[in-house]
């Protein structure tokens, strides 16, 4: 299959995910997306990616953020594979809700990315995660992450900015 490259936007980087009407913010889990979960993550629920074909690639974790007290509601999707030295971002979405100019929530790509840092440092990776871009969002990435072009369009995200990510995203 053909990567496309990535092509979320990270609106903003918060702590937890911020309520765009109220201002509000909300801490949050990563949790495993099981079979269960599947059943809502379609197509004609505002999903974009086939998240059950991505499920069924036996390399790759696929995970779920929701709001603490509310696991019931995906706010945003990733999927992750462990590499020798580093985890590799296949796709990152948010729920339909969180996109566009009427999103509900902000900070929830960011908030996918620290944990895919986090997960990079309990490996021993130091934080090191790679993955391919649109072309147009290299710059994006650069400026709101951190992450540093390395060829083609593929891009890393370093121990450095890894650790920026998961001091704003994950309470010590």
């Amino acid at each position: 299959m053909q990567e496309t490259g990535l092509d979320f936007i990270v609106d903003k980087l918060t702590n937890s995910i911020e309520n765009t009407i109220s201002g509000d913010s909300f801490p949050t889990n990563v949790l495993v997306v099981t079979k269960e979960d599947l059943k809502n993550i379609t197509k004609k629920n505002g999903w974009v990616f086939d998240w059950k074909w991505e499920f069924q690639q036996p390399e790759r974790d696929i995970y779920k953020l929701t709001i603490t007290n509310n696991t019931n509601i995906i706010q945003g999707l990733i999927s992750l594979e462990v590499k020798t030295d580093h985890v590799y971002m296949h796709l990152v979405e948010n729920a339909a809700f969180n996109k566009g100019k009427s999103k509900l929530y902000a900070g929830v790509p960011g908030n996918l990315v620290a944990f895919a840092c986090k997960v990079s440092f309990q490996r021993g990776y130091k934080g090191n995660v790679a993955f391919v871009s649109k072309s147009a969002l290299i710059e994006h990435y650069i400026e709101t992450l951190g992450a540093h072009h390395v060829g083609g369009r593929l891009m890393i995200i370093d121990e450095k900015a890894a650790l920026k990510l998961i001091d704003r995203y994950f309470q010590k």
